[in-house]
């Protein structure tokens, strides 16, 4: 069992938003690792991150998207620095991955300047340029499919990405 499509890219790219309409166009399921960390956790991620320290999130992140990977066969949507880890980028080999980029300008309308976002808590706008700049490389080289997602709806992405998956 794999997930259909394993959605990557950074906060305001559309990852849930898309991967729901995704999902209906496809007909499965819908999963988002961010969610299942605040289940696993019992809290929001912001108080993971506070109580607990960013290590401990991505501990809980980095066995999460291994479990989804494994045992989850719908429409999949990674946090945006789950790619960070050089173990999960490994278990994404072999699985069909869309990067969703955006510019920061859509990007920064999208996810506001920060609320309930932990990694955009001190200067937003500076820090979201900052791991788009870092993260990109990354997606990239974990992609088989990359939409730009500037300018579009979640549904014409779902439909556009929806297409390239041959579905």
């Amino acid at each position: 069992m794999a997930p259909v499509c394993v959605l990557v890219g950074p906060p305001g790219a559309g990852k849930s938003t898309v991967g729901h309409a995704l999902a209906a166009l496809l007909d499965v399921p819908f999963a988002d690792t961010d969610a299942q960390i605040e289940e696993r956790a019992g809290k929001p991620i912001p108080d993971i991150f506070v109580e607990d320290g960013e290590p401990a999130f991505r501990a809980l992140e980095r066995v999460t998207v291994a479990d989804a990977l494994a045992d989850f066969d719908g429409v999949l949507a990674l946090g945006g620095g789950a790619i960070m880890n050089a173990d999960t980028r490994a278990a994404l080999a072999g699985h069909v991955v869309a990067y969703l980029s955006v510019e920061l300008s859509d990007a920064v309308k999208r996810v506001g300047l920060g609320a309930g976002r932990p990694m955009l808590s001190v200067n937003p706008r500076a820090t979201l340029r900052y791991l788009m700049d870092q993260r990109r490389p990354l997606y990239e080289s974990v992609a088989t499919h990359t939409i730009a997602t500037d300018g579009r709806t979640p549904q014409e992405i779902a439909e556009l990405l929806a297409g390239e998956l041959g579905s």
